[in-house]
């Protein structure tokens, strides 16, 4: 297994110069492969990375010097990558997709990056050392052990940082309990656990929107090309970084609980991208981040042994009745409370569909839970109907395990 470690970097005036470069170089490679590949692909011809790489060695004396003032690796790895952009390309065409043409990177972006192989960097506990420049200060020390395979110099805003992967191997982590849990995920909040547990996301962007919006105002509203332009550029930069911070520490600690915590995580088949085309909720949709929280959830499931087992996509675990079964024809989002039809079941409309997931994971083969007697792990509260409901609702739910 390779993971990879991102450390925030302390460089130099002299250092960050040299950065910039490096990531000109890159970028400016990148765009004349890409440019170099349509222009092949429209005379006709069957272009690849190697020929572009070869036919750029042979004019980069001549025509760009200047790209021999950085390392060989920030000339040589953009020939690589659009190989690889078009190859995912084509294949996602083939599959009958449509996905969106590779496009020419721009200066200024936080796609701003140059890559380093492991055979030109060496690391120490506090520094690591980069061709051209040499030592340049970490902020904290790598976390993982194992064998480096290269190294990406990125920035974001106006900080550098240093994504070291490293193949790990076989790498198992302890888990504290081999329990099942059923994971809904929700607009109202973050997560709902099948435990009754309730996560409530930080909501960065929510709670930033109104500075979000004062500085995109001052930005526009200063002259392009001017000092105080770049000014706003990086303070509004910094504001989206700051956000992204914040969500990706919620996602970081929330996936790897579930994981330490669980022998089996149940979460649904979300389409988030057409979940994205409804304009009242697309916000707060990429808000929660549940596209990253599922890849987070993937790989650290390997980490701890965990089974990640993904409900189908039209599964109805919202409508079912975790009591009965009962399923309800429909549904309407408004509807914050699930009341069953069937055996007057009340209960919170995000605990229903967490409590059908986990019933969902106790059914599938690959799993062998330890608890499959009881329908939670700790005690769930519910809302009856009524009073004469109650002791149908407790006969019913201890059915279900």
């Amino acid at each position: 297994m390779i993971l990879s470690h991102k450390i925030a970097l302390d460089p130099t005036y002299q250092q960050e110069a040299y950065f910039r470069r490096a990531c000109g170089a890159a970028r400016f490679t990148y765009n004349w492969a890409l440019a170099g590949w349509k222009r092949q692909y429209e005379a006709g011809e069957k272009p690849s990375g190697l020929a572009l790489k070869k036919r750029f060695n042979a004019i980069r004396a001549v025509e760009f010097p200047w790209t021999y003032e950085v390392h060989r690796d920030c000339t040589a790895r953009p020939f690589d990558q659009i190989q690889r952009a078009f190859a995912g390309f084509f294949r996602r065409v083939k599959a009958g997709q449509k996905p969106g043409y590779p496009r020419f990177k721009k200066k200024g972006q936080n796609r701003d990056s140059f890559y380093i192989a492991n055979d030109k960097l060496a690391l120490s506990d506090t520094a690591i050392r980069i061709p051209v420049i040499g030592w340049v200060r970490l902020r904290e020390a790598l976390r993982f052990t194992g064998k480096i395979t290269g190294a990406v110099v990125s920035r974001r805003a106006n900080r550098w940082f240093v994504a070291i992967q490293v193949d790990v191997g076989d790498v198992s982590r302890p888990r504290t309990s081999d329990a099942v849990v059923g994971v809904d995920l929700g607009i109202k909040a973050s997560a709902t656990l099948s435990t009754g547990e309730v996560l409530e996301g930080p909501r960065a962007l929510r709670s930033s929107i109104e500075r979000l919006r004062r500085l995109s105002r001052s930005h526009s509203r200063k002259t392009k090309g001017s000092k105080n332009r770049s000014k706003s550029a990086m303070v509004l930069a910094r504001h989206h970084a700051k956000v992204a911070d914040l969500r990706n520490d919620f996602l970081h600690k929330t996936t790897t609980s579930l994981c330490r915590e669980n022998q089996a995580v149940v979460i649904e088949d979300l389409h988030v991208k057409g979940m994205l085309r409804n304009r009242r909720l697309a916000r707060v949709i990429a808000d929660e981040g549940w596209g990253e929280l599922r890849r987070q959830l993937t790989y650290k499931a390997l980490m701890f042994g965990t089974e990640v087992i993904v409900a189908p996509r039209f599964y109805p675990s919202s409508k079912t009745c975790s009591g009965c079964g009962n399923v309800k024809d429909t549904l309407l989002l408004s509807e914050r409370e699930y009341l069953c039809d069937a055996c007057g079941l009340q209960i919170d409309r995000d605990l229903n569909a967490a409590l059908n997931l986990r019933s969902l994971g106790l059914a599938t083969p690959e799993v062998t839970p330890v608890e499959r007697l009881a329908l939670v792990s700790t005690s769930v509260e519910t809302k009856p109907a009524s009073a004469k409901q109650e002791p149908n609702r407790a006969h019913l739910c201890a059915q279900v395990g």
